[in-house]
């Protein structure tokens, strides 16, 4: 790179194709082949250039393709300005100080320590952002795959953190790879070639098995309308008449349990039975239980609520969202409890929606001895694919089905490995339902037992690569030497 104009250039050319592959590798419908290349544009570049274009160029590469998240988290999800510009820039800062990081590791001959650190940093960041904000790990590279089933298999074992290492990783020997008289490149192939294989390996032999199908069956019902209406109302009325006639043709079908989705009704202690005593009817006819979405006020506190109307006709059972959705869900109260089909045991749980983006509630499910999640859900429509998938990540990780009925969304039921049973958009036709047999096998995994183990252990790893990096830099001087392959930047690269 002798001339400036030729500098520019490159970084320019680089940072633009980046920023292309995470726009369409990334966001609420990615193409996940896409994610793979994404980083490695800019960390070829980043040794070959001086510190501070190898940040601004990681950091606008990511701020770009994120650009059309902008518009969903403030217009779509309602999040503050603040959070938004928090989540969006913070991200895209982050990501510049790991090509940095990398950038320093590989001056200083360590180019596996480098590929290991790269992700190992990611994962960190990834795993922090979801213990200390409300929206968990919504956030998170991981579940681009989420239609890659081998690739997918690895939460079974890491959680989203063991994907989101191998997105990171693979660009990043392949950029060690490209970095012309490198040390140790020859490991760092070997490296990331044994990591890749066995990872594809065991999600190969993990789809081998069968989960088979039971007697039993789920129903997933769902129309698309705005808000929500008192279900004593006319309209509420008409609405839960459109879902009482079309439970029989579920339950001729087969279905042992019907699912509808959030928040379709709100009621209070007064005016629950118009909703409930019409279910229990059918339910206790039709031999199904059915679980219905609703706002709940009780006391003066609203409640996200799945009711659960038995096909024994006992007593309804009530579940309450445990994880709100920050400013949308802002006059609610969480509830704490899991709750279960009664008749089940402990085979078959009830959650809502928002409650499947954060591991820590299915993994207690799953801990109870859940074997399938019900979960009546409410999405935005553009983010249907998106919120689905996590839902379906959370199945693999834990080892269970999950059956979600969502208005504005997906209906889709995915078995303990991520295959998808039955899937159906909502808006598809007026009134859309989805029939399944329910897997009969669940499967026990190791992120349910040790959960975020993996993510710590690459805390570790990003410790012990800034240790490396520290001792090279008292070993060598504060400043790298250039590589053997470049020439030196000019003094207004480097600053």
């Amino acid at each position: 790179m002798n001339s400036p104009i030729r500098r520019l250039a490159v970084v320019l050319a680089a940072t633009a194709l980046s920023t292309t592959l995470f726009l369409f590798g990334t966001g609420l419908t990615p193409v996940p082949w896409l994610t793979w290349l994404a980083p490695l544009p800019v960390l070829v570049l980043a040794s070959r250039v001086g510190a501070r274009p190898a940040f601004l160029a990681a950091s606008a590469a990511w701020l770009g393709g994120e650009t059309t998240m902008w518009g969903y988290f403030l217009h779509t999800v309602q999040v503050p300005p603040a959070m938004a510009v928090a989540t969006i820039v913070g991200s895209a800062l982050l990501f510049g100080l790991v090509v940095l990081l990398w950038r320093a590791l590989m001056l200083r001959g360590r180019p596996l320590t480098a590929v290991a650190v790269v992700p190992a940093a990611w994962v960190a960041i990834e795993y922090a952002v979801s213990v200390v904000s409300p929206n968990g790990a919504w956030w998170s590279l991981a579940y681009t795959q989420a239609d890659v089933l081998p690739i997918l298999q690895s939460a079974s074992l890491t959680g989203p953190w063991g994907i989101t290492f191998l997105l990171l990783g693979a660009p990043a020997a392949a950029a060690a790879l490209l970095t012309p008289r490198a040390a140790g490149r020859f490991r760092v192939v070997v490296t990331a070639a044994v990591i890749l294989a066995l990872t594809v390996g065991y999600g190969a032999w993990r789809l081998r098995t069968p989960d088979g199908e039971g007697a039993e069956k789920v129903a997933l019902l769902a129309t698309d309308r705005d808000g929500w209406v008192p279900v004593a109302s006319p309209g509420g009325h008409a609405l839960l008449g459109q879902y009482l006639a079309r439970i029989p043709d579920a339950a001729a079908r087969g279905a042992r349990v019907v699912v509808m989705p959030e928040k379709a009704f709100i009621a209070d202690d007064a005016t629950l039975p118009a909703l409930t005593t019409p279910l229990a009817r059918l339910a206790a006819e039709r031999h199904v239980d059915i679980i219905a979405g609703l706002i709940l006020k009780r006391a003066g506190v609203l409640r996200n609520t799945a009711i659960d109307v038995p096909a024994d006709g006992g007593r309804p059972v009530e579940y309450f969202k445990h994880h709100l959705i920050p400013g949308l869900e802002s006059d609610f109260q969480p509830g704490t409890r899991k709750a279960f089909v009664p008749g089940s045991g402990s085979r078959w749980g009830i959650a809502i929606c928002f409650d499947l983006d954060l591991p820590g509630l299915v993994r207690d499910y799953r801990k109870s001895g859940a074997t399938t999640l019900f979960v009546p859900a409410w999405d935005f429509d553009r983010d249907r694919w998106l919120h689905g998938r996590m839902a379906v990540t959370r199945g693999v990780e834990n080892g269970l089905t999950v059956a979600r009925a969502a208005r504005n969304g997906d209906l889709v039921v995915s078995d303990a490995h991520g295959r998808i049973r039955a899937e159906a958009h909502s808006a598809d036709a007026p009134f859309v339902s989805v029939v399944t047999a329910l897997p009969t096998r669940s499967a026990d995994t190791v992120y349910t037992r040790f959960g975020d183990w993996f993510a710590w252990a690459c805390a570790l790893l990003l410790l012990s690569g800034l240790a490396s990096l520290a001792r090279a830099r008292r070993a060598t001087g504060t400043r790298p030497s250039p590589p053997a392959h470049a020439t030196v930047p000019d003094p207004s690269m480097t600053r």
